[in-house]
């Protein structure tokens, strides 16, 4: 082989070896499906003219017109209902009661909601190590059936400096759309 062509070999490897270094590195530097899912996860103090709801569980803000609901002792629910009755979204937080941890939520929170009887649960993403006002989370958005509805919900643990809570935000899949920005902007300002 001449000079010349053992150069240019040398070359094209060394350009071919560089591009897969580099396209490896943005690969890595890249969000991962599951980040890229909770994006919208940006802790902040709830919008001008939201209510805050205060319980052992933490405090949970969430809009104008919701309306509280009757919960277990700790906790605190927000509901929004429908003309006809049915909730159109729903808002949840709960002391950290059993064998829950940010290690394990991912696993934990679909097994509980088939544990409670629902069916078809399905994960659709899942994160851990999240970001929030006063703590660090885990999280799973998941949607299952229950004897009136298919719900899809995001549910995340997250441990604060002096305790941990579970916070849900569901509503119907036909109305999740119309629900979801509201939703994550109450997540997104969940302290517990």
């Amino acid at each position: 082989m001449s000079r010349s062509r053992v150069t240019a070999v040398a070359v094209t490897i060394g350009l071919v070896a560089a591009a897969a270094v580099s396209l490896g590195a943005g690969r890595h530097s890249s969000p991962t499906p599951a980040s890229r899912a909770f994006s919208w996860l940006q802790p902040a103090p709830p919008p001008p003219g939201w209510n805050v709801a205060r319980s052992t569980a933490g405090a949970l803000a969430y809009p104008p017109g919701w309306t509280p609901i009757k919960t277990d002792p700790g906790t605190v629910s927000v509901a929004l209902l429908g003309s006809a009755g049915p909730i159109d979204a729903y808002l949840n937080a709960t002391p950290r009661q059993g064998t829950e941890t940010l290690a394990n939520w991912i696993r934990f929170r679909p097994a509980h909601n088939k544990g409670e009887g629902n069916r078809d649960v399905r994960l659709i993403a899942s994160s851990a190590n999240l970001n929030f006002r006063s703590g660090r989370g885990s999280c799973v958005i998941d949607d299952y059936t229950t004897p009136r509805a298919r719900y899809r919900e995001i549910a995340c643990l997250v441990a604060g400096p002096t305790s941990s809570a579970v916070i849900v935000a569901a509503a119907p899949t036909a109305l999740w759309d119309q629900q979801v920005v509201t939703l994550e902007r109450a997540v997104s300002s969940f302290v517990p």
